[in-house]
């Protein structure tokens, strides 16, 4: 009984937690229209203009092969970012009461976590209907499997923004960082070209890159192809996440609420 209770407890802290961040994603409208109109652009206006002049190895029509990879820009681009929310919790103070709450790091760690992934399913939910709209099929196993892959990496990359966060007091210089990170993060992973011949360097740069595998996972199953076994990217995504989970939490154990 002691043991199922406190499993209660803890699951509704990290349920509070998560529920908050939640309802902070859906009151700022403008945040979710500018994170899933960013995707589009570049699935829209960069995919329409290179498709009439880039040919892939596979003779997909372009904007169909970038879309694994826009679903991934998406994620990217909202879990890494979510890393800047525990700066302004900071800032207001919410942080220092969640802090002296009964309450532990890890706990803490855990909501926010499912929170950025809730919000990056939700952006991707958006887009996966627009892949429908542009001829994108989806199976019923697809789709469960495409959401598999985007917790992965959601998961992975939101504890990646939460470690980067707690170490900084700065909103500027947080979003300096991030910079550093989530453009690589996007532009190495294949997102926007076949990476079966690249150059060496450019190669060892991708194989080294989490966004990589999930890009791959998608795109062999949306659209059948890849370049790596679906079960090679599912193991190294979850060696990732495993990584960075334990990377966020000792860094959020480490981290000062002022």
């Amino acid at each position: 009984m002691y043991n199922m209770t406190s499993i209660r407890v803890y699951a509704d802290k990290i349920y509070a937690l998560w529920l908050r961040e939640v309802k902070v994603f859906f009151r700022e409208k403008s945040r979710l229209v500018a994170s899933t109109f960013t995707p589009l652009l570049w699935l829209f206006v960069i995919g329409s203009g290179f498709s009439s002049s880039t040919s892939v190895a596979t003779h997909l029509d372009y904007q169909k092969f970038i879309f694994p990879g826009i679903i991934c820009m998406s994620v990217v681009f909202s879990s890494v970012f979510f890393g800047s929310y525990i700066i302004w919790d900071r800032k207001f103070d919410f942080l220092k009461s969640v802090m002296v709450a009964p309450v532990s790091r890890s706990t803490i760690f855990t909501g926010k976590t499912f929170g950025g992934m809730t919000n990056s399913l939700i952006q991707v939910s958006i887009l996966l209907v627009v892949g429908l709209i542009i001829g994108v099929q989806f199976s019923p196993l697809a789709l469960i499997q495409t959401v598999v892959i985007v917790l992965l990496l959601s998961f992975a990359l939101t504890s990646l923004g939460l470690t980067l966060g707690s170490y900084m007091t700065s909103l500027e210089g947080f979003q300096m960082i991030i910079s550093f990170v989530v453009f690589p993060l996007f532009f190495l992973s294949g997102a926007l070209f076949p990476i079966d011949k690249l150059p060496q360097w450019l190669s060892i740069l991708t194989t080294v890159d989490p966004v990589t595998y999930a890009v791959d996972a998608l795109r062999n199953i949306i659209l059948g192809i890849g370049s790596h076994s679906l079960g090679l990217d599912l193991i190294i995504l979850l060696l990732y996440s495993c990584v960075l989970g334990a990377l966020g939490t000792y860094s959020f154990k480490r981290m000062k609420a002022v």
